[in-house]
C-alpha cells in the first residue's frame, strides 16, 4: 500500500488510518482529509492533542510519566497538507511511503536489501504503539528511513492483520535501493 499527501480537498471518514491501509492492501483506494483515530490524528499531524492522557488511561503504561514519555517520542508528520491518499502499490507512481505487511523472514530480506549497498545496519525503534500510522508512515516520510514495527494492539485489533505479520514502512527514496538489493540477494 502506498501513501501520499495532497493539498486537495477530500472527505473525512470515521474509519481508522490503519483500517484504510489494510483495505488498500486488498485493492481499495482512499482520499481523505481526516480519519477516526485520535492517536492517528496526532501522528498524522491533523491534531495537536497529545495522546498522553489516552495512553495513561489505557493501562498500557505504568504511570502518567511513562505514558507522557511514550507520547512525546511518537513519530509525527511535520508537513503541511490537506489530505492523504492511501492506495495499492502500482496505482500511482507518486507516493511518499510504501507500507508492507510481511512475515519476519520477508522483513529480514528487506533489511538485508537495505544493508546490501553500504553495509550499514538498519536501526528499528518502536514501542508497540502507533505502528501503521507512526512507525511505518510518519517515520519513513519524515526521516527517509525504513520503519519496521512489530505492530500495535490498536492496529492489530482494528485492521486485523495476522499475528505472524510485521509492518514495514519504506520511504519512496529507498524503494529502488531495496529492489536492487533484493535482486542481487535472491540470486545468491
Amino acid at each position: 500500500m502506498c501513501v501520499s499527501l495532497s493539498h486537495e480537498d477530500a472527505p473525512t471518514t470515521d474509519a481508522l488510518f490503519c483500517e484504510l491501509v489494510q483495505r488498500a492492501r486488498y485493492g481499495e483506494s482512499f482520499h481523505i482529509s481526516s480519519q477516526g483515530c485520535p492517536v492517528g490524528s496526532y501522528i498524522l499531524g491533523k491534531s495537536d492533542a497529545s495522546p498522553r492522557d489516552y495512553y495513561a488511561a489505557s493501562g498500557r503504561y505504568r504511570d502518567k510519566r511513562a505514558a507522557g514519555r511514550a507520547a512525546n517520542v511518537l513519530p509525527r508528520l511535520q508537513r503541511s497538507y490537506t489530505s492523504i491518499r492511501i492506495f495499492p502499490y502500482g496505482d500511482s507512481p507518486e507516493f511518499l511511503a510504501v507500507i508492507l505487511f510481511l512475515r519476519p523472514a520477508k522483513a529480514m530480506l528487506v533489511v538485508q536489501a537495505l544493508s546490501f549497498n553500504d553495509g550499514r545496519r538498519v536501526v528499528c525503534a518502536n514501542g508497540g504503539t502507533a505502528s501503521v500510522c507512526g512507525d511505518c508512515t510518519a517515520y519513513p516520510i519524515e526521516t527517509h528511513r525504513a520503519g519496521i514495527s512489530v505492530g500495535c494492539r490498536g492496529s492489530r485489533k482494528h485492521s486485523g492483520y495476522g499475528d505472524e505479520e510485521m509492518v514495514v514502512g519504506v520511504p519512496h527514496t529507498l524503494v529502488e535501493k531495496i529492489e536492487s538489493g533484493l535482486e542481487r540477494l535472491l540470486m545468491t
